[in-house]
Formats: C-alpha cells, structure tokens, sequence
C-alpha cells in the first residue's frame, strides 16, 4: 500500500520550511526559507522579526511547494505542524497556516514534537535503524539524552536521561562566537574558525562535564571564554586575542563541547547495552562532533545514525517522516491543538 503524502509545515524558530514526503522517504518537493540575514545584526534570533518573516513566506512557500511536487490538495493525507517546542509566536504562526489549510482542504491534522522529529530523521538517512537506541538532541535550546524503546517511537515515547543543567549546546555556540567577534550564527563560525587551531591550548576540554556524571553544563565554558576573549572588562571590553589566539580558542572550545556530549553519549548507551547511537538536531552539522561519535561508537561495537548536515538543521523533511510514523500509527489532531514552547 502507498505511504500517505503529508505536508508538513515547520516554524519553531527562525526557518521557515515545508516539504512533502514520496512513497519512498523521498522529498517530493521542499523548501527552508532561512532567516540568518535578518538575525546576524542582532547576534541572534529576535522572535517578532521571526514571527513576521513566517507569515512572509509560509502560503507562498506552500503554494510553491504543491506546483513543484505536481499534486494538488485533494491528492495529500494529511497536514502536519510542528507544536512543540520552540518560540511560541513562531510556532502559532505555522500552526494557525497548518489548521487554515486543514481546514479548508478538509485534511486530518497531526502535531509533530519537534525533537522526535528530529530523531526521525535519523531514521531517514539510516532505514537499519533499530530500538533500542540512545538518542542526542543537540542544538540551539536543546541538549538531550533520551532512550527509544521501540522504532518508531509514540507519541512522547523517547524517555528523557539526561540534559543541560544550565544553557544549550548551540546557544552555547552562539555566544561564543559572538565573544570571539566571529559573528553569527556560531555553529559554522565556530568550526571554520578552529581549523588548524590547538584544541589543548585552552585548558577547557572537560569544562562541560558536571561531577553527577550524566548531564552537560555550558555555562561555565561561556565564562571561560568571556576571560579569554574580553578579559576583565567582560563583553563589552575589547578583543583581547590575535588571530592565533582566536583560531585555538575557537578549537578549544569546540573540542570541549563535543567531547562533553561524546562521552556522556557513549556512557548512556553502554548503560543501557544499546547497539545503534543516534546524533541530531542543529549542532549535529558539526563535523568534529559528528567524527567523534561515529570513532567512539565504532570503538565500542556500536553504529551510528546520524542525519547529513541539511536535514540536522530546522527542516520539514523530518516533520514529515514523524507525522508519517503517527499518521500510521492511528494519530489525528483537532483544531484545538495547543503550541507548547517546552
């Protein structure tokens, strides 16, 4: 029997995306409208530029979005949006377009948690992937542990083991390289930045890693940084390193975040005898991070999934495989679904 044909719309938080899925996992057609432009000046997302810009570019993108895959609104199954968790003006913007167009095509609705779905796209780049697995959710707001019991999980069916105590890896990023005066956003600013760097020459490398031996912290490595770059005059100083300086800070700091969330991965899944180990979300793009956890899983007897870099970020390809697993598994909203920014 043919898969569904779900539209699935996405705007947690700065990109604007939709995309529909093929029989086969494929995209049919897909679109992510970014908004890095519009932020940089800021040094970071400002939720009402965000909001208006979705509301800019979200029926036109869909429009584009059914003229490109040769289907018409009568051919699709359902619609799927993203309720949870992001900005919550953001994710009202999609989600009122999501419950228009459901509306008036006379299509189910299905919410989608952001973070499963970025799971599920783990599963759409490795189809092998099997449960039991233990799965990392790194970017922006969010550095999650979580185990998966079965594939594909329910609905809230990935159990949380961990987290952040403090800030998120990506926002962690963010600032940064905003100290460093590496601009944003600072996941790729970060990473150009440390190319030929000393990752050693900052004693930073265990900096993200809390005495409870589960959970990361960042907060400390974005004060070590603030001294490195600014001295004591803080973040309004100025830049106190040269060039070298700031490529193995950059290094430095890359090194310590990827070896934090590696080493408390790892540990999880030989906790839980799991042989498949899942990377996603936005600082999954990262390459070194990306390296490490395949080289410590491959050490361990373990396989890794991990998405390629353009479905890590914000994109609707991966709202539409979870909305697909649910729409499956009997799953069906109604215009009174709520948008939950955690």
């Amino acid at each position: 029997m043919p898969a569904p044909l779900i539209l699935a719309l996405e705007t947690s938080c700065d990109e604007t995306a939709g995309a529909i899925l093929g029989e086969g996992g494929e995209a049919l057609a897909q679109f992510v409208a970014s908004q890095v432009d519009l932020h940089r000046a800021y040094g970071g997302v400002v939720p009402e530029v965000a909001c208006r810009a979705h509301m800019e570019c979200l029926l036109p993108g869909v429009e584009g979005l059914l003229a490109r895959a040769g289907i018409g609104p009568g051919e699709l199954a359902a619609v799927a949006v993203t309720n949870r968790p992001g900005l919550i003006g953001a994710l009202l913007v999609g989600m009122s377009a999501a419950k228009a167009l459901a509306l008036a095509w006379g299509k189910p609705l299905v919410g989608v948690d952001h973070l499963e779905a970025h799971v599920a796209a783990a599963g759409l780049a490795c189809p092998g992937l099997a449960a039991p697995y233990v799965a990392l959710v790194a970017s922006g707001g969010h550095s999650n542990l979580y185990l998966v019991r079965r594939e594909p999980p329910a609905r809230g069916g990935m159990e949380p083991l961990a987290g952040t105590l403090d800030d998120a890896a990506g926002e962690a990023f963010d600032k940064a390289a905003k100290l460093l005066g590496l601009g944003f956003p600072g996941g790729p600013r970060i990473e150009a930045a440390a190319a030929g760097g000393d990752p050693r020459a900052f004693p930073w490398r265990n900096a993200c890693l809390p005495p409870d031996g589960v959970n990361f912290s960042f907060s400390g490595l974005k004060t070590a940084v603030l001294r490195a770059a600014r001295g004591r005059a803080g973040r309004l100083g100025p830049l106190i390193l040269d060039g070298r300086g700031v490529t193995d800070a950059a290094a430095s700091f890359q090194e310590a975040v990827a070896h934090a969330l590696v080493s408390r991965t790892l540990a999880a899944a030989e906790r839980h005898r799991t042989e498949w180990v899942v990377l996603a979300g936005g600082v999954a793009a990262n390459s070194l991070l990306r390296e490490k956890l395949s080289a410590g899983a491959a050490a361990r007897g373990m396989r890794t999934a991990i998405p390629p870099p353009a479905l890590c970020t914000d994109n609707a390809v991966m709202v539409a495989a979870r909305a697909r697993a649910l729409f499956a598994a009997g799953v069906r909203d109604g215009l009174d679904l709520e948008a939950a920014a955690r």
